[in-house]
Order: C-alpha cells, then sequence, then structure tokens
C-alpha cells in the first residue's frame, strides 16, 4: 500500500527519476549529483512521510465532512433550518450598499422626519378629534387593526406609529441600488417577520380588543388562555393533534370514499375507487399527489371529496397514497419517486382497466413528478396519458414565491447537512417555513386569537388534514432543491432522467392547469408558465383562495369563482397580468370546468372494470384508505 501511495504522490520526470532512484553517475555534473546523493539519503523518510500524510488525508475529510455537517445539523434544530450564513450575506449585501448611497439615506432620512412629523401633528389632533383621518391605512389582507378600538386614542396613535414604521422599512430594505433582488427580498421578508413579532396587536397593554373582552368577561379569557397554551404544550409533548382535530378520523369520517388497495410497494399503495355510476368512461384517472402531504387533501368529506365527484362524473379513478418516510429510507431518490411511484402505477391502472392510456391529475409536487414521468415517456415516444391535469403544480421554479427566500446555495447546503443527519426533513421544520410565510396569519393572530382571547379554534376537515403531517427524504429532498428549484432545470431542458435531458416541449397531449390566487406555494404566475414551456393545448384556469382551499372547491361552496382560457399551440403568448385583466370572472367551482373539460377526451362510457386483476398479480390487498395512510 506504501510503495502505491508514493508512486501515486511523487512523480519525477525522466531521466531525472532514474537518476535519483537508481544512483546513476555521469549523466549531470560532480556537483549535481552530490545534491542528488544527499536525496537518496532522505528519500526513503520522505516517501514514508508521504505515505503516512495520504493514509491520514481522506480519514480526516471525511472526518471533518462529518463534524462540519453535525455542527449545521444542531445549528438547524435553533434556527428552524435557516442558514445563518445566508442571512448574514443577504445583510452585508444590504448593509454594505446603503452605506455607499447617500442619495439612499438621505431619502430615508426625509421619510423618517415626515413619518414623525405626521404622527406628531396625528397625535396632537387625536386628543381631540375621534373621527380623524389616518396618516395610513393597513392593507387590505391585514385584518389586525379592525376593530373598532384601534380608532380610539391612544390606540390609534400606537396603530399609525406601527404602520408608519413598517411603511419605513419596507423603503429601507427596497431599492438599495446593486443589491441582488434575492438579498432584497430577504431583508424585506427578514424586516417584515421582526416587525409583526412587535406588533402592538400581540400585547395585552396595547390592544384594545383583548382589553375590552377581558373587562367584559372579567379576565376569564385570560384563564381560557392559559389552560389552551397549557393543553397545546401537553399535546405537544405527547405527539397529539390539536383538540380541533379530534372529531375528525381518516377512515371514519376523512377518506371514506369506497374503494380497495390494489397494488403496494415499499413506495406507495395504489386505490382503485369504486364505480358511482352504471358505466364509466374507458380511460382511468391516475391521481397522483403529493408526499408533501397525505393524499386524502383530495378525499377529504363526501361532501367536498374531489375523488368522489370524479367517480360521480363517471370515470374510474386510481389514487396515489405515499409512504411515510423515516430515516431508513434517507438513500429514496427521486428516480424512485417516479419509478415506484407514477410509472409502477400506471403499469396496475393499465393492467386492472385493460386501457393504453390514462388522465393524468396532478397536486404541488405530485404534479411536477407527473410532467417529469409525461416528458419522459415522450422522450421515448410511449404516451401512456390521455391528458394531463396540474393542481398548483410549477415546472418553472423561477419565480416560485416566497418559498425561494429559503432556496440558496448556502441555505439548501444548510438543509441537505440538517436531512443528512436525521435522514428526512421532518414535518415540523417544513411546517414552520410555511408558517413564516404567513406568520401574521398563522403564528401571531391565532395566539392573540387563542391566548389572549381565550377563543379556540373551530375545527374543519382541511384543518384536521393539515396536522396529519408527512416527511421527506434525504436524498429525494437534496435532488429536488438543487436540480428544480435552485438550477431551474426543468424548464430549461437539462433535468436529466437516466442520464439523458427531458423537455416539457416533449409533451404533446392537451394540459388543464390550475392556479390559486393567494397561494404561496406555488404562485400562480409561476404556474401560468406552462404557457411558454409546453408546445400543446393548454387550458389555464386561476381560481379564488389558496393552495389547499384553493382546490378543495367543490360545486356549492359559497364564495367561489374561477377565471378560465384556452390557448393551443398556434396561440400567441399572454403574460399574466393582461391575462388577468381580459379574463372574466366565473362564479362557482371549478371542478365543474374540469369534467366538461374531459368530457371531450374520454371515449364512449363502457362496463366498469373489475376492482384488481388477479390474474395479472394486481390482487385487492385491503380497504381503502389502506395502510400507508396511517403511518405517522
Amino acid at each position: 500500500m506504501a510503495k502505491n501511495l508514493s508512486e501515486n504522490v511523487i512523480s519525477f520526470p525522466e531521466p531525472a527519476a532514474s537518476v535519483v532512484r537508481n544512483g546513476a553517475q555521469g549523466l549531470v555534473s560532480e556537483q549535481a549529483q552530490t545534491r542528488l546523493k544527499r536525496f537518496n539519503a532522505i528519500w526513503p523518510l520522505y516517501r514514508y512521510m508521504n505515505d503516512v500524510s495520504q493514509i491520514m488525508q481522506q480519514p480526516s475529510q471525511e472526518l471533518g465532512d462529518q463534524w462540519d455537517r453535525s455542527i449545521h445539523a444542531m445549528m438547524a434544530k435553533v434556527t428552524m433550518g435557516i442558514s445563518p450564513a445566508s442571512v448574514l450575506e443577504a445583510y452585508a449585501d444590504w448593509f454594505s450598499h446603503l452605506m455607499i448611497s447617500p442619495g439612499k439615506q438621505m431619502r430615508l432620512a426625509e421619510q423618517y422626519w415626515n413619518k414623525n412629523l405626521r404622527l406628531t401633528n396625528y397625535t396632537a389632533n387625536g386628543a381631540f378629534y375621534t373621527m380623524l383621518e389616518p396618516c395610513v391605512e393597513p392593507q387590505p389582507t391585514d385584518k389586525r387593526f379592525s376593530h373598532v378600538g384601534w380608532k380610539t386614542w391612544p390606540y390609534n396613535v400606537i396603530q399609525q406609529n406601527f404602520l408608519l414604521t413598517q411603511q419605513w422599512w419596507q423603503s429601507a430594505t427596497t431599492g438599495v441600488r446593486g443589491v441582488s433582488k434575492h438579498h432584497e427580498n430577504m431583508m424585506q421578508f427578514g424586516a417584515r417577520q421582526m416587525l409583526d413579532m412587535f406588533s402592538p396587536s400581540n400585547f395585552f397593554a396595547t390592544n384594545p380588543e383583548v382589553q375590552v373582552k377581558t373587562a367584559q368577561e372579567g379576565g376569564a379569557n385570560i384563564v381560557r388562555g392559559i389552560a389552551n397554551a397549557v393543553q397545546d404544550w401537553q399535546r405537544s409533548l405527547q405527539g397529539q393533534k390539536p383538540v380541533a382535530a379530534e372529531g375528525y378520523q381518516v377512515g371514519v369520517n376523512l377518506a371514506v370514499t369506497p374503494g380497495k388497495v390494489v397494488y403496494r410497494n415499499r413506495l406507495i399503495e395504489l386505490i382503485q375507487y369504486e364505480p358511482s355510476t352504471d358505466k364509466v368512461k374507458p380511460e382511468p384517472i391516475l391521481i397522483v399527489p403529493a408526499w408533501i402531504m397525505k393524499y386524502y387533501i383530495l378525499d377529504l368529506s363526501p361532501k367536498n371529496s374531489f375523488i368522489q365527484f370524479l367517480t360521480q362524473q363517471g370515470y374510474t379513478v386510481f389514487c396515489i397514497s405515499w409512504h411515510n418516510p423515516t430515516s431508513k429510507d434517507r438513500e429514496l431518490t427521486m428516480d424512485d419517486y417516479r419509478r415506484l411511484g407514477v410509472e409502477a402505477a400506471l403499469d396496475a391502472v393499465q393492467a386492472i382497466t385493460g386501457q393504453d392510456q390514462a388522465h393524468g391529475v396532478g397536486y404541488c409536487l405530485g404534479g411536477t413528478l407527473l410532467t417529469i414521468a409525461a416528458a419522459t415517456q415522450a422522450r421515448a415516444k410511449s404516451n401512456r396519458f390521455k391528458s394531463l391535469c396540474q393542481l398548483a403544480a410549477q415546472t418553472d421554479f423561477s419565480e416560485a414565491g416566497e418559498l425561494m427566500l429559503f432556496i440558496d446555495q448556502s441555505q439548501v447546503t444548510f438543509l441537505e447537512d440538517m436531512m443528512w443527519h436525521q435522514g428526512v426533513l421532518d414535518n415540523s421544520q417544513m411546517a414552520g417555513a410555511f408558517q413564516m410565510l404567513r406568520s401574521n396569519d398563522l403564528i401571531w393572530s391565532r395566539l392573540v386569537h387563542e391566548l389572549m382571547m381565550g377563543e379556540s379554534t373551530s375545527a374543519n376537515d382541511l384543518m384536521a388534514w393539515n396536522t396529519d403531517a408527512t416527511r421527506m427524504p434525504y436524498c429525494m429532498h437534496s435532488h429536488y432543491l438543487r436540480h428544480l428549484f435552485l438550477d431551474n432545470e426543468l424548464s430549461q431542458g437539462q433535468y436529466l432522467v437516466d442520464g439523458k435531458p427531458i423537455s416539457i416541449t416533449d409533451i404533446r397531449v392537451p394540459i388543464f392547469a390550475v392556479g390559486t390566487e393567494k397561494d404561496h406555494v406555488a404562485p400562480w404566475r409561476s404556474v401560468f408558465k406552462i404557457h411558454i414551456l409546453s408546445d400543446t393545448d393548454v387550458t389555464f384556469v386561476l381560481t379564488s383562495s389558496g393552495h389547499n382551499a384553493g382546490i378543495v372547491s367543490e360545486p356549492g361552496h359559497p364564495r367561489r369563482h374561477y377565471r378560465v382560457s384556452h390557448s393551443t399551440d398556434q396561440s400567441p403568448y399572454v403574460d399574466p397580468d393582461t391575462w388577468l385583466e381580459t379574463t372574466a370572472i366565473q362564479e362557482g367551482s371549478w371542478w365543474l370546468e374540469y369534467a366538461c373539460w374531459l368530457e371531450q377526451y374520454s371515449g364512449t362510457p363502457v362496463v366498469p372494470p373489475a376492482m384488481g386483476n388477479d390474474e395479472k398479480g394486481y390482487r385487492v390487498l385491503a380497504d381503502a384508505p389502506g395502510s400507508y395512510v396511517y403511518e405517522s
């Protein structure tokens, strides 16, 4: 071993090497020969030291790498998975450019002076006039100051001071020349997080609504709030769901559409649902939900089950139920999710129904995976899909909303080290990131509502589902973050499957894409980019509400609307803002729009296929919803 190492470490050019090793004489001058003799004397020691260095080097590198990763993983537990280096880099970029921008500093100083002047004038007049014109109004979505008490002195002054401060910091963290857009967004987001934390609505002494309720109830609301906090803490320690979710149970009043598990592997259970009609369209529907969530978001209560709705429209519906990975599944890759997930499910669907093609429906990450699978098949000229439906699913991640705040080289590396240590990305860490995107609604307003007002959050099936969290394996999620989010390879025709790139433009089947107006996970303008990336007919729907509630939008649901447009591969491109202005709003549920669209790509109804197919190896294994959905 030492001999091989030494030969690899030192390589002398000939004939010098032969001179050193053989002590050849007469080839060089006498002075050079003397130096070579001295070198020959120390050569064995030199070679030994190099051998030892090489033997120790690799373990040292591995040890150092593991040490660094372990430290990052421990830090991540404190920082909620956010890389301190990424935050410091953003701050340094913003602060250094601000320091060399005297014009910007002057404008900020002027705004600060005007802010204080306006607030002083408002404070003086507010003591004498109750109906005073405010200096600044809250954002339309900001409900923290809607109570009438915020219009009375001194709370109106406190509120105006906060809103003016919020407005000033918005100006301070944006528009600094030279700061990268990513760092600007991070600074803007960080300033908003800090301000939301210290909002006057979060404190008893500065919240008139809480004070009025406390006076009316003699402090009973505070007692209830303390009891709520203790109960939440106890249930959290015991790993129990919140009280509001206890009235909903999978298989009892959630995920109850009748069906059978007809296939199972280490990653999925495939559920075939019983028909609701005497005859069904020949082409089945395969639903690929996201593995970041339990599948039954699409099969909640009977009244709002998308799966049951599709069976009622006369379709044979199959749905994937993903295994909830543990640290033992750390090596599962994105390719495993494609092969063991979409392609294995397609094999089963085709064997059971006898049909060569199926309608594909993908939700969120499942929609991205469905697109990858369809593009892979199109590259191989093997089209197994009749149509594709993407529900809040992105294929271009260049404008993926505020989630991109957590995606840069430093942040992805930090997350990778955290997942390397754990084997998975834990559900609490994912939930923390999503809550930060809407901290005002999901954290602080909830604390005020439950702890200070002493009120309990009303339960519903969607909230119960939201507490049923999942995990993501290390290798798959690392690949997803780097190749899709960070490098955006799928939209650029650079994403590799089996070592060769795939292209979305190869997909020729019609696409039905759904975006939601208030989506913080897959912003609708990002989903809208399917018009640019694809080379086929696209029907695009923009529905009201957010990432989950906008998709669960059953017929008859109050306050639901949508916009819809159709384009072919020959249609000129329309940008999303122009599209929004020129596309009319339609009241009601987009589900009915999808049913009409799907009808035109489906054949004449036939007798429903049997449940499973024993002869082809797909026997009935269990009743729906199966066993994977219960994994916690």
